[in-house]
Order: structure tokens, then sequence, then C-alpha cells
């Protein structure tokens, strides 16, 4: 009704993730992949300068605590993302909003639902098992997820333990007069 252009890419992903995916294994990896790839691709074709994804801040959230527990990473997905072979530009203009607010501005808006034949149809995947607890989190402690959201726009490289993001070996301290280096050990009693 706006009178922008948009397309509807239609693939077949279904039935190469169910090929590709053993038993028992979630299909979220292959099919964000191929997803993607598809997109990227379109993209390219069309001349698109930007991939405007439909990712809330709830999405963000969840991702950072499926890499925390399953993947060994502190890491989640950004606003605006340059992808690794430098070809495309993803934005997320959904970043800071929340999804139970996106879910009743669509009802009010009667904007259609376009079904994925994929997620959702498997049991037991981690990022429902992440929505329950982050929803339990919520309700017992509110403003909990507002406090998380906020985490991840405040990162204190410093304060982490990463050396690939912050140069711990060449710390020196800045005082007015030059002492000579010494190490000291403090016991503290509690």
């Amino acid at each position: 009704t706006l009178g922008i252009e948009y397309h509807i890419v239609e693939r077949d992903t279904y039935s190469l993730v169910k090929e590709l995916v053993p038993e028992g294994k979630t299909y979220c990896g292959w099919c964000s992949r191929l997803r993607r790839g598809t997109l990227y691709g379109f993209a390219e074709k069309i001349g698109a300068t930007k991939i405007a994804l439909g990712h809330h801040r709830d999405d963000i959230i969840e991702t950072l605590f499926l890499n925390l527990f399953h993947g060994g990473k502190l890491k989640a997905m950004p606003p605006k993302l340059l992808s690794d072979d430098k070809r495309n530009i993803l934005i997320r203009p959904l970043a800071y909003c929340a999804e139970a607010d996106l879910a009743e501005y669509a009802v009010h808006k009667q904007f259609p639902i376009i079904p994925c034949d994929l997620c959702g149809s498997q049991d037991g995947l981690q990022r429902q098992v992440t929505k329950r607890m982050l929803a339990e989190w919520q309700k017992n402690h509110p403003g909990r997820i507002e406090n998380i959201f906020s985490a991840i726009c405040n990162v204190s490289p410093s304060q982490l333990a990463d050396r690939k993001l912050f140069d711990f070996e060449h710390l020196e301290i800045e005082r007015p007069e030059k002492t000579p280096e010494k190490i000291a050990a403090v016991e503290l009693w509690g």
C-alpha cells in the first residue's frame, strides 16, 4: 500500500535441509545458511545494496544465549552487518523492538503471516527452550530482558578475556612519576 517494491523469493530449502541433516539433529544451521545464500544471491541479482531482515530484540537476546550455552561464544546478531565476503550488508531495522510489541502491531495492522515450513517443525529446539527461560526470568525479575539487551549494547572489552578484542599483554600503568616496575601480591581476607 506504500508503493515500496518488494520480492518474495521461494526456494525448496525444506527438501534439501531434510536430506542434509542427520536424524535427530536440528535443521536450524543448514536452513539459516541456505536462506542467507539465497538472499545474498538475489540481492546481487537485483542490485540491492542492503538486505533487511526481520530479527527483533528478543531474537538477538535468544541468539546470545544459544551461542553462549551451545557454542561457547559471546556473540549475538548486530543491527547492521557486513557479510564475511564483504559483498552484502544486512540490516535489522527491528533490532530494538520487543517481539510482543511487534506482534501487537502486526495484529493491529492486519499483516499477513507467511509461515515457514521448517522453523518450529521440530520438537525440543534449543531456541524454544531459551525463549521459555527468558520468559520465566522476565516474569520473576521484570526488566531483566531490557537489562540483557542493554548489556549487549554496552560491551566493555577490557572486562572480558578475549585477547584479540583487547590487548592485555601491553598494558602499562600511567602515573605522573616514573617508578620502577614492581609486582605486588595482595591477599584479601573477607
